[in-house]
């Protein structure tokens, strides 16, 4: 996906619905760390720490937890291979971590946009949904993130948000029996999106009518796009499943942009999230340094909400 590319160049190369479940696990042998776990569940990824913990993911996966953080997202887990899948869920468990979101395979992306409301388009984002069932029950996560796909000038808007409201309902009758909840997340990558702004994303969420839809709230995107992030999540917040990081600009960690996240999470905190923040963002300086400055960060950021 587009989307994802600057994690190419920056690491080695997206609710009250899902409470962490926390417990305690021994520190691994290859890192020791006293920090204790985060005030907020912030979810790391792949490559964000291979200069310190190597580029194996189970190895990176020991290191943050030895540093604090109990949640991950893939968002390309349905793409790796089954018996990798399996093995990176049990290594959650073992350690006690919860995993966040990966993203649906073919979910309604670019030219098999919902927005068209054509049968071919809707059978590709359902047969993602089955796939996203199977992919849930190796890999231990109950969260997958949803594109609609591009606007189309030539239909109505309300329309086009007819057809895709029909496709997500015919989704959640596969998603919902096995407890896993499809994110809508709007996005800032191109102006041809359909899904831009989290009251668009609200508004579907609420005529789908479904536990297992709802919204990903990417804190950085909702910024480029509309700005007033913080009332943004008040007037949605009773269908946001998930919440993803970055600031603005250059997608990075927080303190390194405009976003001022020590008031960002101290907003969420006290309303109470217990549901994951992905990281789902680069890092500011290059190196072991870099990921150590980025956990730094994060220390000053959520230490702020005691």
């Amino acid at each position: 996906m587009k989307r994802k590319q600057f994690l190419q160049s920056s690491l080695l190369g997206g609710a009250s619905l899902i409470t962490a479940g926390i417990t305690k696990a021994a520190p691994s042998k290859k890192y020791v760390s006293d920090n204790s776990p985060f005030h907020l569940n912030y979810a790391i990824h792949d490559g964000m720490f291979g200069n310190n913990a190597g580029k194996d993911f189970i190895d990176q996966l020991k290191f943050a937890y030895d540093h604090g953080f109990r949640a991950m997202e893939d968002n390309g887990m349905m793409g790796r291979p089954v018996e990798q899948q399996q093995k990176i869920g049990d290594a959650m468990a073992k350690l006690g971590m919860t995993m966040g979101v990966f993203v649906l395979d073919k979910g309604g992306n670019g030219a098999n946009t919902l927005a068209l409301g054509k049968a071919e388009y809707i059978e590709v984002f359902l047969k993602g949904c089955r796939g996203a069932v199977e992919t849930s029950k190796r890999c231990g996560s109950k969260l997958t993130t949803v594109v609609p796909g591009d606007f189309e000038r030539h239909l109505p808007m309300g329309i086009q948000t007819a057809n895709i409201i029909t496709a997500l309902r015919k989704g959640v009758e596969i998603l919902e029996p096995h407890g896993i909840v499809m994110v809508l997340e709007p996005l800032s990558d191109t102006p041809d999106l359909f899904l831009r702004t989290a009251d668009q994303a609200y508004a579907i969420c609420k005529a789908v009518n479904s536990p297992s839809c709802k919204i990903l709230f990417d804190m950085y995107h909702i910024q480029r796009n509309t700005g007033n992030v913080i009332p943004n999540i008040d007037l949605t917040y009773d269908e946001i499943g998930y919440f993803q990081i970055g600031n603005n600009p250059g997608r990075c960690e927080p303190t390194t942009g405009e976003m001022d996240y020590k008031n960002i999470f101290r907003h969420i905190y006290k309303k109470g999230f217990k549901g994951m923040l992905g990281m789902e963002h680069g890092t500011y300086n290059p190196g072991k340094e870099g990921e150590m400055a980025l956990i730094k960060a994060y220390r000053d950021s959520d230490n702020f909400l005691s």
